[in-house]
């Protein structure tokens, strides 16, 4: 069976160099995260603020912590001072509590707009259409704390992989839409996360620059 480090180098090999793999760290051991350090990787993804804020304490310093989960506004605080990047901003209160919390911290923190794109309710996000409406309205623009620097999206959970291409496309016409039209005269806008382990392949054809992968790296979990 392959070491945890063996996948790691896999996968950054067949990635494209434009395209960066966000570890799914989440449930995961410290040292099956150190294992993972010490083949390159540097950019981790969890979804529990507590869990993370333990990580961020006990492990190397040079990690780019990624919160990849669906965040409740009084978990903010906790993951301020030194997240870099939250993937999954799904409401203008959320966004409004992430500007707070990092003037608290004398920080801008980038964040990417969650998409639904899915067929599963169960999913977060704004809709493609509150999307558009939200950047239309440009009522985000007023944080001075936040970057925002895309978007977001989890394809529905099926083996389709026509429904799966067909809702990244959608999704990254959606980011281009948006950039041409609010971002052109800036380099900000440019991130797409999207894309898993069962469909990263699929998601970086279809525009994805960030990729979080968890299982094929550190196994499915028990």
């Amino acid at each position: 069976m392959p070491t945890i480090q063996e996948r790691i180098k896999h996968i950054t090999a067949t990635i494209p160099t434009n395209v960066r793999l966000v570890a799914v760290s989440k449930y995961q051991p410290e040292e099956y995260i150190l294992d993972a350090y010490s083949a390159g990787q540097r950019i981790f993804g969890e979804s529990h603020a507590q869990e993370l804020r333990l990580k961020h304490e006990h492990l190397p310093k040079d990690i780019e912590w990624h919160f990849i989960g669906h965040l409740q506004t009084n978990k903010v605080k906790y993951i301020a001072p030194f997240i870099a990047m939250i993937h999954s901003v799904d409401s203008f209160r959320l966004l409004e509590e992430i500007n707070k919390q990092a003037a608290k911290t004398q920080r801008t923190i980038p964040c990417l707009i969650q998409v639904h794109i899915a067929q599963e309710e169960t999913k977060f996000g704004f809709t493609p259409e509150e999307c558009v409406e939200f950047f239309a309205q440009k009522e985000w623009q007023q944080f001075k704390h936040i970057k925002i620097k895309g978007l977001m999206c989890m394809a529905s959970n099926t083996e389709d992989e026509d429904r799966i291409k067909n809702e990244f496309r959608s999704v990254h016409e959606l980011f281009l839409h948006i950039k041409n039209n609010l971002f052109d005269d800036k380099d900000d806008f440019t991130e797409c996360s999207w894309g898993m382990s069962d469909d990263y392949p699929i998601a970086i054809d279809e525009g994805s620059t960030l990729v979080r992968i968890g299982s094929l790296i550190f196994g499915e979990r028990g």
